[in-house]
């Protein structure tokens, strides 16, 4: 029950990406929200600390969610799924692993342009590895926001998709990622 079979997803699976989507919705929300803070609000510095702290712990969970990805059985699509569904999802599964990444690395870029490290939580730092570079935070900031916005897209799609096989075909596609090793 916690590892996939060919036929179905275990607990680690089921847990990796629902723990992923908690964290992803929460850090859009989060992101939204420090946007309109200005330099009085009482959140100003903590919001950006937290932001920053998940967004680092999660780039472990999801690299641990690839890691057990690629030692896992792959799961078998249904019968039912027609192969243009099969090659979609997969493109969209990729796309968002591609995206979340390339969103790490500008969000790194903004809060290590200076020269800074990233601060976890007080257990850990991320050390900068760049110079101070002109202009790299603003860059980084812009590339930042867009890609977020892209990745909900994304993911608003992906949320779309798991309905349109629970609603409309009432295949266990959706019941596959809340129920271990369900067929």
């Amino acid at each position: 029950m916690l590892k996939n079979s060919i036929v179905g997803y275990g607990w680690i699976s089921i847990g990796l990406h629902w723990l992923s989507a908690l964290a992803i919705f929460g850090m859009f929300g989060l992101g939204l929200y420090m946007v309109d803070l200005t330099y009085y609000d009482d959140f100003y510095k903590t919001g950006p600390y937290i932001h920053k702290s998940v967004g680092v712990l999660l780039a472990f969970l999801m690299v641990a969610r690839l890691l057990w990805k690629t030692a896992s059985p792959k799961v078998a699509p249904l019968l039912s799924h027609q192969p243009w569904e099969v090659r979609l999802a997969h493109g969209v599964h990729q796309l968002l692993y591609v995206i979340f990444f390339m969103l790490v690395v500008s969000g790194y870029l903004i809060s290590s342009a200076d020269g800074s490290s990233i601060e976890v939580f007080g257990m850990f730092s991320v050390p900068s590895v760049i110079d101070s570079i002109d202009n790299l935070e603003d860059i980084a900031g812009e590339i930042h926001e867009y890609l977020a916005w892209l990745l909900i897209v994304l993911v608003v799609f992906h949320v779309l998709g798991a309905m349109k096989h629970h609603f409309i075909d009432k295949d266990n596609t959706l019941r596959r990622m809340l129920f271990p090793n369900e067929k």
